[in-house]
């Protein structure tokens, strides 16, 4: 390794580094959305009363939990007919999500007092109403700081879809390396561009914990 070698085609290839990061972003920002939509719905089955709904939510969010994330990404553009990379990334990583924040909004949802519902209820409330607008408000509020941690997590496990040829950071910055016979640097700027963007989710996260854990 020559990480000192050819450090000024490094530098000049930045904005070819670059390149990479809108798709990194967009794959983040769109299947951080669907995830979480998606778990929510996950979590509503999880604790429904109905067998069918509450076995399917618990398969696959063992399913997915149980197996890695590179290997969602291979079957779904290698074995399915989507044949683009860009849906089959889009979908791999909202499916992989979407079970991670199932068990975060399942975790919010009961650790709601029961008599709050107990209360909706007995004042003509039905389940879905009380749902609606007495539990999920409460849940939201707390699901904020893991949810965003969940997408901290996301946007670094996004550099996974280069091995079904989608250009993200990590990709761009490898056909640097290929280029340039130094694989080091590149990586390293994009090591640092992955952290201009985690580390302020991560310490909002923190705050918004550390807020509402002390009831503000």
């Amino acid at each position: 390794m020559h990480i000192g070698y050819n450090l000024s085609a490094i530098f000049g290839s930045i904005p070819f580094l670059l390149e990479g990061l809108p798709l990194t972003l967009s794959l983040t920002g769109i299947a951080s959305l669907l995830g979480i939509i998606f778990g929510l719905f996950l979590a509503l089955m999880k604790i429904s009363q109905n067998k069918i709904l509450r076995g399917f939510a618990a398969v696959y969010i063992d399913a997915v939990r149980g197996t890695p994330l590179l290997l969602q990404i291979m079957i779904i553009y290698y074995g399915t007919p989507i044949g683009a990379a860009f849906p089959a990334a889009i979908i791999a990583l909202s499916i992989n999500s979407a079970a991670y924040v199932a068990e975060i909004f399942r975790a919010g949802i009961q650790s709601i007092s029961k008599g709050q519902m107990e209360a909706a209820l007995s004042v003509g409330m039905n389940y879905s109403q009380a749902m609606r607008y007495i539990i999920l408000p409460q849940t939201i509020r707390r699901v904020i700081p893991p949810t965003t941690n969940e997408i901290v997590a996301l946007m670094k496990d996004t550099s996974l879809v280069m091995v079904i040829g989608l250009s993200e950071l990590v990709y761009k910055a490898k056909q640097i390396g290929s280029a340039t016979a130094n694989f080091f640097t590149p990586l390293l700027i994009a090591g640092v561009l992955y952290l201009i963007f985690t580390i302020p989710l991560t310490r909002y996260a923190e705050k918004l914990e550390g807020r509402f854990s002390k009831g503000a």
